[in-house]
């Protein structure tokens, strides 16, 4: 079994300050979640990025201005921006978050339309998906293919079959959000993938480090983080994200797994490295 890459999602776009004082805003926020996750054993900082308010944005030059922070601090990092952005952004918008320097190695690309709360639906038709992982192709950034559901793994490989990703293929399957946090519903998801591919699992609030200690004894790799879950357990905020990746760190290390550096996890993801 490979080692343990641990992926911190440290802010999303939808958690805020009133949910957990320690959501990053502000640039240096979040290259201090960042160095506190890369701390604790992240090798990948899973990015969306704030305005100084908290207001979501995909600016290149706010994604620029963090990623040059964060890099400054954790120099060997992978820094994964996100392609998703917010729930109602168009798709130029979403995708101004690539046009960085140096052109991001690792990107998530959305593989499908989702009921993402109770009265918003995040949109990604077919075209849509298409169109990133061509542009991702073409830029030779390595996108993380995430999943709500099965039926989104199976639109990936459409895609794949296309020409438009490349192998090895890489999975994250988010869970509790449309698709039932269960290791039932996980499992059926793992044992669907193509041969070759490596995958991630990751729930939603109570259910994180359920799914994160599945994942570890499965084989897969793990995302923790402010985006997925503000507390570190029952009725507790976490004080940072490193304090949520440590706890993913010792579950992994009591399952017999180690935890994969940023050049390992390129390996295991084979990941061009800028």
């Amino acid at each position: 079994m490979s080692k343990l890459i641990i992926a911190a999602a440290i802010c999303g776009a939808e958690v805020m300050k009133e949910h957990n004082p320690a959501v990053p805003y502000t640039v240096q926020e979040v290259a201090r979640e960042a160095k506190s996750a890369y701390d604790a054993g992240a090798a990948v900082i899973h990015l969306h990025v704030r305005e100084d308010d908290g207001t979501p944005t995909q600016r290149h030059g706010r994604f620029q201005e963090c990623v040059s922070a964060i890099l400054e601090v954790c120099p060997d990092v992978i820094i994964q921006p996100s392609t998703g952005g917010a729930v109602g952004m168009s798709d130029l918008e979403r995708l101004d978050s690539t046009n960085i320097t140096p052109v991001p190695e690792f990107v998530t690309l959305d593989c499908g339309t989702c009921n993402f709360g109770y009265d918003e639906i995040f949109v990604n038709t077919e075209k849509t998906i298409e169109n990133f992982a061509r542009l991702m192709q073409e830029k030779g950034m390595k996108p993380e293919l995430e999943c709500f559901d099965k039926g989104m793994l199976d639109i990936a490989m459409k895609v794949y079959k296309k020409g438009l990703l490349d192998d090895p293929l890489h999975f994250d399957f988010v869970l509790g959000v449309q698709m039932a946090a269960t290791v039932r519903d996980l499992s059926f998801c793992v044992e669907s993938l193509p041969p070759g591919a490596t995958w991630t699992g990751c729930a939603i609030g109570k259910d994180a480090f359920k799914i994160a200690a599945a994942s570890i004894v499965m084989g897969g790799h793990v995302r923790v983080g402010f985006e997925d879950n503000l507390y570190i357990e029952k009725g507790v905020l976490a004080k940072s994200n490193g304090e949520l990746v440590d706890k993913a760190a010792k579950i992994a290390k009591l399952l017999g797994r180690q935890i994969a550096t940023p050049d390992e996890a390129r390996e295991i993801l084979h990941i061009r490295k800028r």
